[in-house]
C-alpha cells in the first residue's frame, strides 16, 4: 500500500475536520451545525456532483460501455443484500438482518463525493456516468430487503406489498431526484451557462465538503455509542463486508474494462453503505427493524473507515492491478 497516499488522505482538511467533529463530541463540546445548515450543505453537494457528472458526459460523450457499467452497478446493489442477509441472519432476527443487508447493498453518496475529491487531488480523471450509476445503485437494495421480509416472515406473506409507495420512496426520494435532475441539467446546459456558475460549482465545493464532514463527524460520534447494542459481531461486519464488497467491486471493474479512476469510483460505491436513503425507506417499510443497529453501523463505523482508510486502500489495490 502507498503509505504516502494514505498519509495525504488522512491529513487532508476534509478528513481532519471530520475527526475534529468526532473528537468534539467525545470531549462533550457544545459544537454543532444547525440541522437546516446541514441539510443545505447536503443538497449543495448532491447538486454539484450531479451537475459535474452531467458536464463530464456532455464533454466526453457517452461511451459505448456505459450500459454495462450501469448494469454492473445495479447487479452489485441487488446481489450484496442477499449474501449480507445470509451472514447476518445467523446472529440477528429477520427484520434487523434485512434492514442491515439493505443498508450495505445501497450506497453512500457522501463517500462517493469524498472519493471524487481524492481523485481530483491526484489529478486522476473519472467518467460522469458513474454519477448515474450511483443514483441507480441506491434503490435496488431497499427493494430486496423489503422483499426478503415479505417472503420469509409468515405474518407478512398474506399482507399486501405496496409496491407503488416502495418504488416511489426508493427512486424518487430527494437525494436521488436531485442527483438525476442535476445530471440532466449538466448534460443540456450551454458552455456559457456552465462557466457563469463555475464559482458556485467548483470554487466552493471543497470548502462545503469540509464543513459537511465536520457535521458528519459530530453525527457519527453521537451514533458510535449505539453500536454497542449489536456487540462485536456487527462492529466487525461493518468493516469486513465493505472490504469484501470492495474486492468484488475491483474484480468487476477489471472485468468490464473500467479505467483506474472509474474503477475507484465503482469500488467505493460497492464498498459504501447508506445512512440516508435506506433508513428513511426502511423506517416505513420494515418498522420492526431496530434503527439503533443499522444507522450507527453505516454512519459511525463504515463511513469513517471508508473516508479515512478505505478510499486510499482501494486506490492502492487498483494501481497495483491496473496496467
Amino acid at each position: 500500500m502507498d503509505f504516502q497516499t494514505l498519509s495525504d488522505n488522512l491529513l487532508s482538511p476534509p478528513v481532519l475536520f471530520f475527526a475534529l467533529g468526532f473528537v468534539a463530541v467525545l470531549l462533550r463540546s457544545d459544537l454543532e451545525v444547525p440541522p437546516a445548515i446541514s441539510k443545505l450543505l447536503s443538497l449543495y453537494l448532491m447538486l454539484v456532483i450531479g451537475f459535474k457528472g452531467g458536464i463530464a458526459i456532455r464533454t466526453t460523450g457517452v461511451p459505448a460501455d456505459v450500459l454495462i457499467v450501469l448494469a454492473a452497478g445495479v447487479a452489485m446493489a441487488t446481489i450484496v443484500p442477499f449474501y449480507s442477509f445470509w451472514i447476518l441472519r445467523r446472529k440477528l432476527n429477520l427484520f434487523d438482518a434485512a434492514a442491515i443487508a439493505a443498508t450495505y447493498g445501497s450506497i453512500s453518496a457522501v463517500t462517493f463525493i469524498a472519493a471524487t475529491s481524492f481523485l481530483e487531488h491526484l489529478n486522476v480523471p473519472f467518467g460522469g456516468h458513474l454519477v448515474a450509476a450511483m443514483a441507480l445503485m441506491e434503490s435496488p437494495a431497499i427493494i430486496v430487503g423489503v422483499l426478503l421480509v415479505r417472503l420469509l416472515d409468515p405474518a407478512h406473506r398474506d399482507g399486501k406489498l405496496h409496491i407503488g409507495g416502495l418504488l416511489h420512496e426508493a427512486f424518487l426520494n430527494g437525494p436521488v431526484l436531485l442527483l438525476l435532475g442535476s445530471l440532466v441539467i449538466g448534460v443540456v446546459s450551454s458552455d456559457a451557462g456552465t462557466a457563469a456558475i463555475k464559482p458556485f460549482t467548483n470554487d466552493l465545493f471543497k470548502g462545503v465538503l469540509t464543513l459537511f464532514l465536520l457535521d458528519m463527524g459530530l453525527v457519527a460520534a453521537r451514533k458510535v455509542r449505539e453500536i454497542k447494542n449489536g456487540g462485536v459481531f456487527l462492529g466487525v461486519f461493518a468493516v469486513v463486508i465493505p472490504l469484501f464488497n470492495a474486492a468484488l467491486g475491483i474484480a468487476v471493474a477489471r472485468a468490464i474494462g473500467l479505467g483506474a479512476g472509474d474503477a475507484l469510483m465503482f469500488t467505493v460505491l460497492c464498498a459504501s453503505a447508506s445512512y440516508i436513503a435506506v433508513p428513511a425507506a426502511v423506517r416505513v417499510a420494515i418498522p420492526e427493524a431496530n434503527p439503533s443497529l443499522y444507522v450507527p453501523m453505516s454512519l459511525a463505523v463504515t463511513f469513517p473507515f471508508n473516508i479515512a482508510i478505505g478510499i486510499p486502500l482501494y486506490w492502492a489495490a487498483i494501481t497495483r492491478i491496473w496496467p
